[in-house]
This record gives C-alpha cells, structure tokens and sequence, in this order.
C-alpha cells in the first residue's frame, strides 16, 4: 500500500482498512485527506486480495464534517476553486459509494456533516453508543448538498427534512431508528466483534457476484417495477448465472463442498 500523512491504510486477511488519522483535527475533512481517501479507496479497490473495506478512525471522533482552517481558507476562493473543493469531496463519496467490494463504517464517535456522508455512503454501519450525529451545515449557513443523495439514500426525505433543517445532534439510538446505522454497540470492544462478525459473513460469499449485487441495488433502487426493470434484473441474473463465479457456487452447492473462493 502507498504511504499517507493523513490516514493508514493495511490489508488483512482479505480486509482493506483505511483508517482516519487525523485525531488531533478531530479527523476533519480538507482538500489534502479527501484526495489521500480517494486514492486509497482505488488503491483497495483495485486489490485482488481485499475482500471488503472497513473504514475507522483514530481519536475520539470518527469524522468533524469540514476542517475550520480549511473552511476559513475556502471563504477566499472563487468560484472555480470552491467548484473544484466540492468536486473533489464528491468524487471521494461516489467513490466510496461505487467501491465494488463491500465497505463497513466503523463509527466511534461524533461525525457531523461530511462524516454523516461517508457512513451513508458505505454499505454497512456499526456505530458505538456514545456515537453523535448532526447534518450541521446549516448553522454555517451552508448546505448538505454533496452528501445529500447518500444520506437520503441511508434515512429518507422524511428524516433529511428534520435533520438538514435542524441541525440537531441525535444519538446513535436514533441513527440506528432511523436507518443510519445497521447495528449500536456498547463500546469498542464490541465494536470490533460486531465488525468481525459481519465480515465473517461477507468473507464466505462470492465476491464477484457482491459486485454484482451492489451494481444491481444501484441501477434498480427507486425504479418502478415496469417492464424495462424485470428485463434488465433477468437479463442480470441470466448472465450471472453463467459466469465462471456462478457456475462454480452452483456446483460447490450441489457437490456439498466450499467454493473455490474461501480460503481453506
């Protein structure tokens, strides 16, 4: 893996984990982590040996939203500089969103803003008790705009309409009510064993039909079931079926043996 100044990256066991290490910034985004984020997302998903990406953080908060000195810095820009900022932040979230292999937020503390964006942009969240929450732009006198298609993707335009407007904190009780989080735990300890149980899972299945299955909930999420959509879901299944990977679970299934894709 390359080397970062502002996060860690590793590969274990067919895990990637990328890791926020910003703790003294409160792992707060500016121009330099998103960059170093995007490029280590494409590094793990290009990694034949990852099977899954988590993404943690060092410190006390998982993610701060936007970095003070970077906002102060953007107060200045133009037009075309603040365009370029947010350009780079959302090409980190569709990034992350698109990843072909399944991604896991680790959430241990406070996240505001952006942060509420990468945990709705991940495929799975786990989040400890003492975790926060709050879509706080507003209070700026900004708005969620970049992270808005996740987050309404994660809790909804019912939810958005509260926590956008608001920009109150809630609890991680209320961001597992509201679909945010997949699963609340009491510390870290337990954070690590739920996070360990869920890859345990993931592990075990195919991992090109994962891929699969993420591209397939994003290409039919919000289609109405019209002929156009059960065509295209045939034609998906049809050709997965087919594939190498498919023939392969078909026939490990059948013959009562593991497939080729778990390692003895």
């Amino acid at each position: 893996m390359s080397d970062y100044q502002f996060i860690i990256t590793e590969v274990d066991g067919g895990v990637g984990m990328l890791t926020l290490n910003k703790a003294h910034r409160h792992n707060a985004f500016d121009d330099e982590l998103i960059a170093e984020m995007t490029a280590a997302l494409r590094e793990l998903d290009a990694d034949p040996e990852v099977r899954a990406v988590v993404l943690s953080s060092t410190g006390k908060s998982f993610c701060a939203g936007a970095d003070l000195h970077w906002m102060r810095r953007a107060a200045g820009y133009s037009a075309e500089e603040n365009l370029r900022d947010a350009n780079q932040l959302a090409d980190l979230l569709a990034t992350l969103n698109e990843l072909s292999k399944p991604t896991i937020a680790r959430v241990q503390g406070p996240a505001y803003g952006g942060g509420v964006g990468l945990i709705a942009a991940c495929d799975i969240a786990v989040g400890s008790y003492d975790a926060l929450f709050s879509l706080s732009e507003v209070k700026l006198g900004i708005i969620p705009a970049v992270i808005s298609p996740y987050v309404l993707a994660a809790i909804g335009e019912r939810y958005c309409r509260r926590y956008m407007l608001t920009a109150e904190r809630f609890s991680a009780a209320e961001a597992y009510r509201i679909g945010l989080l997949h699963e609340i735990v009491p510390g870290d300890e337990q954070l690590d064993e739920a996070i360990g149980e869920i890859l345990d899972a993931l592990l075990i299945n195919g991992p090109c039909a994962q891929a699969e299955c993420k591209a397939l909930i994003r290409i039919v999420a919000g289609q109405p079931i019209d002929e156009p959509t059960i065509t295209e879901t045939a034609q998906r299944i049809t050709r997965v079926r087919a594939s190498p990977e498919g023939q392969e679970g078909l026939s490990a299934f059948l013959e009562k043996r593991s497939p080729n894709w778990i390692a003895e």
